[in-house]
């Protein structure tokens, strides 16, 4: 079968529905919010190859994002102790803003409505300058 199955939808619909729901904040943006309040939890779901590869942002949790609604779900047992409350800032990145858009959009579905991810990931974050420490 090469034809869509009725009421399915493609990666680009998908994105771009996640997104609707989404305040996405710049690296700057990212940077400047920890700097001055420290709340947000910055997620670094990356898989360990691409940290390896490319680099992290020391102080970000490491949450992979095949287990990443289990950690932040105030309801889980398997949450993370920090995931206590759905009013968390939690700042999502990948390495490139697409798969956090959709795990932001996963965790304000779970009720963490202040999730948001961060515009170009990584990359993005590396290439403005800032600092990979936190």
């Amino acid at each position: 079968m090469t034809t869509p199955p009725p009421g399915s939808i493609g990666i680009d619909e998908l994105l771009k529905e996640a997104r609707s729901h989404l305040t996405r904040i710049t690296p700057e943006e990212a940077y400047n919010e920890l700097r001055q309040t420290g709340e947000p939890v910055l997620v670094d779901i990356r898989p360990a190859a691409q940290r390896a590869g490319e680099g992290s942002i020391d102080g970000a949790l490491i949450v992979e994002r095949n287990v990443l609604e289990w950690r932040f779900d105030p309801r889980c047992s398997a949450r993370l102790p920090i995931a206590n409350r759905y009013d968390l800032r939690v700042v999502v990145f990948c390495q490139e803003g697409y798969t956090s858009s959709l795990a932001a959009r996963a965790l304000q579905q779970l009720g963490l409505y202040r999730a948001t991810d961060v515009v170009g990931g990584f990359r993005a974050w590396r290439e403005a300058g800032l600092s990979e420490k936190i």
